[in-house]
């Protein structure tokens, strides 16, 4: 993983975390596996570092930061980006199915289809209640396709889009009220907790941290959220995810099957997305850029950049970043209530 990360960030992927956050867990891994060092020994620091994930502390920090990043404007001035995000989402459950026929019982095949959100954060976080023997491989097949964003989705965008589609025009929404912006978070946090419990502790940090964002009286919060502890928070993560990966969980052949499955979940969500921006664009005469359904997943925000550039191919003057943005946040609140439902009914339905 070490090396795979430097890979990346040699072909120029490096304009997010994610790529980066594979040289941590590659460091993880060979700390993990070196012999007699006491580093996953009982007190040891990896076993220390590794409760973070088993205890449910870092991927809602993470998410902290994410929503203190997050501007919701772009979704809100256009409402119905929400529901490509909602839509990318499917790409997770149609996964999961694909996993049970694979061979995994339905709780790891849950664990595998969250991969296809392209959220490594609730990918962890639902592994690690699903099936937590698998929180390593479901991590790194997570961050490695979130990743690859650039390589993967742009061929598929074009396969399912015309160049007319490709250079349809939209215009920036109108301006929201500051006070929606500080009402979506709270509303947005209560309904969560009422409606899917399950998926509260990412959804309400996410919201916590957009609320420090738009509140404008507490920046000295919002810059340290933002900054300071999710830096500190992603090093550790990627730490905690290596030292769950012992060698011989590279050589088992459910590892191989999470691999094949995490790149058929991510491009099952691409396609789902594009599919009902198609569907939208034809229900709107034409008014909505089908590529921007591609932002729908939930890796932010290089999948918005990358829509945004897939236009720009088909026109140079098109500008669909900050639509885009629109339905890749609203990807970040789908994948982790997506994570939320699996994670309350498959253990009832599958007891």
């Amino acid at each position: 993983m070490l090396i795979v990360g430097l890979v990346l960030l040699y072909l120029g992927v490096k304009k997010s975390y994610e790529p980066l956050l594979l040289v941590p867990i590659g460091f993880g891994i060979m700390l993990a596996n070196l012999p007699e060092t006491g580093l996953l020994a009982d007190q040891g620091l990896l076993s220390i570092v590794k409760l973070g994930i088993d205890y449910e502390i870092l991927p809602p920090l993470i998410f902290l930061g994410v929503g203190a990043l997050t501007d919701f404007s772009p979704m809100l001035s256009r409402p119905q980006t929400m529901l490509l995000g909602m839509a990318a989402q499917a790409g997770i459950f149609l996964t999961f199915i694909g996993a049970v026929l694979f061979g995994f019982i339905p709780a790891e095949a849950a664990a595998i289809g969250i991969i296809g959100g392209a959220d490594g954060p609730t990918a962890i976080f639902a592994a690690n209640r699903l099936a937590g023997e698998l929180v390593g491989p479901i991590a790194v097949a997570a961050y490695s396709y979130m990743a690859l964003v650039p390589l993967i989705q742009p061929p598929l965008i074009k396969l399912l889009t015309t160049t007319r589609e490709r250079k349809i025009r939209m215009e920036r929404g109108a301006v929201v009220d500051p006070r929606v912006k500080i009402i979506f978070p709270v509303v947005c946090m209560f309904l969560t907790l009422l409606l899917i419990p399950t998926a509260a502790p990412l959804i309400g940090m996410l919201m916590l941290g957009n609320f420090l964002r738009v509140c404008g009286v507490v920046e000295r919060l919002n810059r340290a959220a933002q900054d300071y502890i999710m830096d500190i928070v992603t090093l550790f993560l990627g730490l905690a995810v290596g030292a769950s990966m012992p060698a011989g969980l590279f050589w088992r052949w459910q590892t191989l099957g999470i691999l094949i499955l995490g790149v058929v979940a991510f491009a099952f969500a691409t396609v789902c997305g594009v599919i009902f921006g198609k569907i939208l664009c034809w229900l709107s005469g034409g008014k909505i850029n089908p590529v921007i359904g591609a932002a729908g997943v939930s890796a932010v925000p290089m999948a918005a950049r990358v829509a945004h550039q897939v236009g720009r191919e088909a026109d140079a003057d098109n500008y669909l970043i900050m639509v885009a943005m629109g339905a890749n946040v609203a990807g970040v609140i789908g994948s982790a209530l997506a994570a939320g439902v699996l994670i309350q009914l498959v253990p009832l339905w599958f007891p």
